[in-house]
């Protein structure tokens, strides 16, 4: 389990394929921290640390984690969020994040307010994905408040030290964004519609 507060900004130092699967290797400053076997969550998904030394990692992505997310556009000199798993004994400082990308979203807007930025972004329509003004939303892993939101729209304000150590200083008109729904507005709403139908 994750909170989506970001550790650290890695880069993406290698991609390889390998059948239908792509491994990465990360350069970040807890690289030398992890281990094998160990879960990180990269830009919002829980991947499995398979090598690491003191300055960087390699996890690798599935074609279904490929499919599900905005991994597959990850090339060499990319940034990612880092995050490790909660332990146990910490502060939940975000909210409830599992890792598990529900599906890429597209910004659609950017506001400079002078002091803090309004992103906003789109999403496809599905009943389990669902924000509410003052929710939570995860995007590329970053625990956020949802502004305003509509069926398949939202907004989030980034306050500077978010937009400066995260990679919100790189999305932009047109970037896909990992979206990770709150998991207890996706169980709400999908034993609404089941029992509805």
């Amino acid at each position: 389990m994750f909170t989506g507060i970001i550790e650290t900004l890695g880069t993406v130092s290698a991609v390889r394929t390998e059948d239908s699967n792509v491994h990465f290797t990360i350069t970040s400053p807890i690289s030398g921290e992890l281990k094998i076997d160990q879960s990180v969550a990269h830009n919002g998904v829980c991947l499995t640390v398979i090598a690491c030394d003191n300055l960087s990692h390699t996890v690798t992505a599935i074609a279904e984690t490929l499919n599900r997310t905005n991994l597959s556009g990850l090339q060499q000199g990319d940034r990612v969020n880092l995050e490790r798993c909660v332990p146990a004994h910490g502060r939940l400082d975000g909210h409830i994040v599992q890792g598990h990308v529900d599906t890429v979203g597209e910004c659609i807007g950017v506001e400079n307010l002078n002091g803090s930025w309004k992103y906003y972004f789109r999403h496809p329509k599905a009943t389990e994905f669902v924000t509410v003004p003052k929710g939570s939303i995860c995007v590329n892993g970053v625990s956020l408040t949802v502004v305003d939101s509509t069926e398949n729209t939202f907004s989030v304000a980034i306050i500077p030290y978010t937009y400066e150590h995260t990679t919100f200083q790189n999305i932009q008109i047109g970037s896909s964004v990992n979206l990770e729904f709150d998991i207890v507005g996706k169980y709400i709403a999908t034993l609404y519609h089941r029992q509805k139908n």
